[in-house]
Formats: C-alpha cells, sequence, structure tokens
C-alpha cells in the first residue's frame, strides 16, 4: 500500500509542469492570503510590541481616578507632592523621590511620507524624569534647559514627522520651540516630543498636571504604593503599573488591527479555497483516464486520494512560502504610525515574526487540504467503467 501511493503521488506531482497553469491560481491565490494575514498581523504585533516595552513593573502610573488615559487626567501640585511621598518610591542618592510629574498635550506636526497633518504627543516632564525612565538615551545634541522653549525629540518620531531635525524650530502656542537633542527608546515614547514641565504648563496656561510616574523600590512595593494612595481621601487617584496602563491603551487598536487581519484574510481565504477546488476538479478531470487505468490495474482508492491531497498540499505550501518571503521582504522592519489610545501617533515597526509565518502555513495547509479533499473523494469514487466511458 505504501509503495503504491508513493508511486502514484510521485508520478502526479512530476504532471505538475503539464499543468502548470492551473496549477499557478493555487500558488498565487495562496501566497496573497498568506502575504496580506502576516503584514496585517505583523503591524498589529508591531504595536502590541511596541506598548508591552512603554512599561516596567517596578514603575507606577497615578492618574486622576476614573481617567482611562493622561489627556482625561487632571492632578493638582498638591496632589502629586502626595503622590511622590507614597510608600515604596525609590529615592535618589540626595533623598528625592525618582518621579516625574507630567502633563500631555498634542501638537499637529507634517508626515514626512504624504505631509498630511498627524497628532503627536508633546510631553512634559520633570527634571528626574531621565533616571526615571533609564531607557531613554541621548543620541544626539543634549537635553533641554529648564525654563526656556526647548525640545527633545524621539528618533522614532524624528524618521516619521518633519521639522524635527536638530536645530529645527516647531511653532506652537504663539511660540518658536527649539528642538536641541535627540532621545532613542523602544517604546512608544519614541514617538513623542518632550519639554520641560514648567515651560509646558505655562505655555498652555495651565496648572494642573495629568499624571505622575513613580520608581518604585521593587514590583513588591507597588501594591503597598497603591493601597496607600488609594485610600487618601485627599487624592482620589487611580494608580496602575506601568505594564498595566499601556496594555489597557493599547488592547483596543491591537484588537482592531488582528480582527482585521483576520476578516481580510478569512475573506480572501475562501477566494484562494475556490479556486485550489476548481484547479484540482480541473487536474483530477484531465487524469480521468489514467486514474482509471490505475484503479484497473490494481491500485487501490487511498493512493489515489492521497496523491490529489498531496498535491493540493504541496502547491498551496509553496503559495504559503511565496507570500510569507514577499511579507518579510516588504514590510519587516518598515516604520508606521498609528492612533494610541491618547488619540496621537505611536510610530512602531512592522514584526514579521516566526510564530506569524508558522500561522500563515497553518491557513494554507488547511485551505489546501479542504480544496483537495471534493476532488480526491471524486478521483476515488469514480467506478472504472464509468471513467473510461466518460473519455
Amino acid at each position: 500500500m505504501f509503495k503504491g501511493t508513493l508511486a502514484i503521488t510521485v508520478l502526479n506531482l512530476a504532471a505538475i509542469p503539464r499543468r502548470m497553469g492551473s496549477s499557478l491560481v493555487i500558488v498565487i491565490g495562496i501566497a496573497g492570503v498568506v502575504g496580506v494575514l502576516i503584514s496585517v498581523l505583523a503591524m498589529a504585533q508591531g504595536f502590541l510590541d511596541t506598548m508591552s516595552h512603554s512599561g516596567r513593573p517596578d514603575r507606577a502610573v497615578v492618574l486622576r481616578g476614573g481617567s482611562q488615559s493622561e489627556l482625561a487626567s487632571t492632578l493638582s501640585r498638591d496632589q502629586t507632592v502626595a503622590i511622590a511621598d507614597g510608600p515604596g518610591v525609590k529615592t535618589d542618592e540626595g533623598g528625592h523621590a525618582i518621579q516625574s510629574a507630567e502633563m500631555v498635550a498634542v501638537v499637529t506636526l507634517p508626515l514626512k511620507a504624504s505631509g498630511t497633518d498627524a497628532n503627536v504627543t508633546l510631553r512634559g516632564i520633570g527634571p528626574q524624569a531621565l533616571e526615571l525612565r533609564p531607557e531613554m538615551k541621548l543620541i544626539a545634541g543634549r537635553m533641554f534647559q529648564p525654563g526656556l522653549r526647548e525640545l527633545i525629540v524621539g528618533r522614532a518620531a524624528q524618521g516619521q514627522f518633519k521639522g524635527l531635525d536638530l536645530g529645527s524650530k516647531i511653532a506652537f502656542r504663539d511660540n518658536d520651540w527649539t528642538v536641541v537633542g535627540v532621545f532613542d527608546t523602544a517604546d512608544s515614547h519614541g514617538s513623542e516630543v518632550m519639554g520641560d514641565i514648567d515651560t509646558v504648563l505655562a505655555a498652555y496656561r495651565r496648572n494642573l498636571f495629568q499624571s505622575v510616574t513613580v520608581m518604585l523600590q521593587s514590583p513588591e512595593a507597588f501594591e503597598g504604593f497603591k493601597s496607600a494612595l488609594t485610600a487618601d481621601p485627599r487624592l482620589a487617584v487611580e494608580v496602575l503599573s506601568e505594564p498595566d496602563y499601556y496594555a489597557r491603551l493599547s488592547k483596543q487598536l491591537g484588537t482592531l488591527l488582528k480582527f482585521i487581519g483576520y476578516v481580510v484574510g478569512g475573506i480572501m481565504a475562501v477566494g484562494a479555497l475556490f479556486g485550489a477546488l476548481n484547479t484540482m476538479y480541473s487536474a483530477v478531470s484531465a487524469r480521468t483516464v489514467e486514474i482509471a487505468t490505475l484503479r484497473a490495474i490494481g491500485f487501490g482508492a487511498l493512493p489515489i486520494l492521497v496523491s490529489v491531497f498531496v498535491e493540493a498540499l504541496l502547491l498551496s505550501l509553496v503559495g504559503a512560502g511565496i507570500g510569507a518571503f514577499l511579507a518579510w521582504l516588504f514590510f519587516n522592519g518598515d516604520a508606521v504610525n498609528s492612533l494610541s489610545g491618547n488619540f496621537t501617533q505611536v510610530v512602531f515597526r512592522l514584526d514579521v515574526t516566526w510564530p506569524l509565518v508558522g500561522l500563515g502555513i497553518a491557513w494554507a495547509a488547511v485551505i489546501g487540504l479542504i480544496g483537495g479533499l471534493f476532488p480526491a473523494l471524486r478521483a476515488a469514487r469514480r467506478p472504472v467503467v464509468d471513467a473510461l466511458r466518460a473519455q
């Protein structure tokens, strides 16, 4: 049985070049399905990875109670002082709490790719912000000076938006702000521009902060810090670990991107499935006499069934390989931007990972097996006499 199955399968595969045109229908259709599926899911993966890298378990974000994001939060100066004095907050060598009371605003900058305006986060940060976030590294220029209208910009933002070169001036709030430094970081802060908190507050004529981020002595200190702050009637705040905060911001968009990927991929998969069915039916029809002859000389239905399945599966896997390669070639590592939970642009890179490639291959295998099922059953079940008479 095994030798017979192998012999018929090899014979069947050797005939593929003679029906190359119809075989390419399966290959191209599957390549399109897998390429689109992997590309869209790579976008979702890159966005979620960027947001997840924005959080450390030993940092906590404090917002006004009931706020879903920084834009909806307000905190008074007295509240920020009380938050910094909370239990478990790490201090520097001078005994000062490592924290940053911050505000965020939305500024409009043109995209390099299209020239259209996009929302970018302007963040006012405190003097200990770089100590609080050691992953942020200045790679060009210098740090802004307190009291001056100076900015540092993320390298990711610099790559996507116009006017952020070192020494450039950005006009907002009726003043020009000078870009004096560029920093690099793997998280979502790389999509932002930052300035001195007091200067930014003055420019926007505000006296309220929007969040406080603190460095904790350890991740285990979070629960005690949270309990103390939420129990304080003066504060009325919500306390989140930084990973939880950014996971909440990214959940909705990440889910949407995955949904789009599966829906679009599913619609294309249906088209590819019908293409595979049509191609395999044509292949079986063209081999009617051959199959009938094999049956007549003693080969059973199972070897013929397997040979059709193998052909459909092999063509699908070839298409999956081409689609995955093209997705990796054209999209892996490409920088794109999308709206975050703060309604500002987050710059991230598409990430074509091995699990996504495996998922695409699995989809292709399922399409190939289903596409070969009915033609294979038809070839195996058709009576020999009827097949010969039909010719």
